[in-house]
């Protein structure tokens, strides 16, 4: 009998745990303020990274991390103080040393679209502070979610770029 972890299950998409919008993140215009999003967006990364095993474990025992190297958030309906959250993470896709990711911030009780989230990170040593491959057993949980995530429709919005509306 071999003595390894169980392999994680990866839901398609995950979805995080029940978040709340806190008093102190609602700005004067009455709603969350715009960088508070980016908060629970990254609360519910570093939940489906401990699933894929590059969470705080990772870091303090393999001395690796991911940085965010690019993110495009797009602000679709205002969110207000007490409102129950949960947020969506779908693997696009990754390679050796980066990761593609899209996630949607839902009202929990509601379920529509608050917000949207892109992102491209990047695996880095931190002694080094170098971008550097990931190992084995992270490419194969890659991997594993990836199959489990091509099944859902590409989202809506990922790939899109700023610009004026009716121009190129």
């Amino acid at each position: 009998m071999l003595d390894r972890d169980p392999e994680p299950v990866f839901a398609a998409p995950f979805v995080s745990s029940l978040m709340r919008v806190e008093p102190q993140w609602i700005d004067y215009n009455g709603h969350l303020n715009m960088a508070y999003y980016n908060v629970l967006f990254d609360r519910a990364v570093d939940e489906a990274y401990e699933l894929i095993g590059i969470g705080l474990d990772y870091l303090k025992t393999q001395g690796h991390s991911t940085f965010t190297a690019e993110a495009h958030v797009r602000y679709l309906r205002e969110l207000h103080d007490g409102d129950a959250v949960r947020v969506t993470f779908q693997l696009l896709d990754y390679d050796a040393k980066r990761i593609h990711y899209f996630e949607q911030l839902l009202h929990a009780s509601e379920g529509w679209v608050s917000a949207t989230s892109e992102n491209m990170t990047l695996h880095v040593d931190m002694a080094a502070k170098k971008v550097v491959p990931f190992p084995e057993t992270i490419m194969r949980a890659l991997a594993a979610m990836k199959a489990a995530h091509a099944v859902l429709p590409r989202p809506d919005g990922a790939g899109r770029n700023i610009k004026m509306p009716g121009k190129s």
